[in-house]
C-alpha cells in the first residue's frame, strides 16, 4: 500500500518507518471487506469474459475470473487509501487523490472492470472511509499516524 502511493505521499515509507500509518492501513483493508460481499451478491461477470479478443493488461486467471466484476475492490481500494493519506497528511492531499483515482481508474482502462464497477469501487472508498470516522480509535490512530507522516515528511525534506 505504501509503494502505490509514495511518490504522491512525497515520501517512500516502509512499516518499520512508519508503524502506525502501516497499521492503521491494514485494518482499514479489514473495513473493505464488504466490496467483496457486494461482489458476491451482484455476481457480475468482468468485462472481458466471453469476448477473447476484448483488451486486458493482466494475465485471463481463473482466479480473475472467478472474482467478479462490481464494484471493483482496487478502485474500492484505492478511494480509501488516498482519503486516509490525504487526512495523515493534508499538504498532500491534491496529489494523493489524484494517485487513488489513477489507481481506480486503472482497472476500467486495462479492462479488468467495467466503468460502472470503478465508480461504485471509488463509492465504496468513501463510504468506508466516512464510516471509520465513527469510530475515536479510527480518529485517535489518525492524528498518531499525522504526526508520524509528518516527521517523515520533514526528515525527507519534503512539503
Amino acid at each position: 500500500m505504501l509503494d502505490h502511493f509514495a511518490d504522491a505521499l512525497g515520501v517512500r515509507l516502509t512499516p518499520q518507518e512508519a508503524p502506525i500509518l502501516a497499521a492503521l492501513l491494514d485494518r482499514a483493508g479489514d473495513d473493505r471487506s464488504v466490496v467483496g460481499v457486494a461482489k458476491t451478491f451482484w455476481g457480475t461477470k468482468r468485462p472481458y469474459i466471453g469476448k477473447d479478443a476484448a483488451p486486458i493488461c493482466e494475465a485471463r486467471t481463473a482466479h480473475l475470473a472467478g472474482n467478479p466484476d462490481y464494484p471493483s475492490g482496487h478502485s474500492a481500494h484505492g478511494e480509501h487509501v488516498a482519503m486516509i493519506l490525504a487526512e495523515v497528511a493534508p499538504s498532500r492531499a491534491d496529489a494523493l487523490y489524484a494517485r487513488g483515482r489513477d489507481y481506480a481508474e486503472s482497472r476500467w482502462i486495462c479492462g479488468s472492470h467495467t466503468v460502472s464497477a470503478t465508480e461504485a469501487g471509488l463509492q465504496a472508498g468513501a463510504v468506508i472511509y466516512a464510516a471509520e470516522h465513527r469510530s475515536a480509535a479510527f480518529r485517535f490512530d489518525i492524528d498518531m499516524a499525522r504526526a508520524e507522516v509528518a516527521a517523515a515528511l520533514a526528515k525527507a525534506g519534503a512539503k
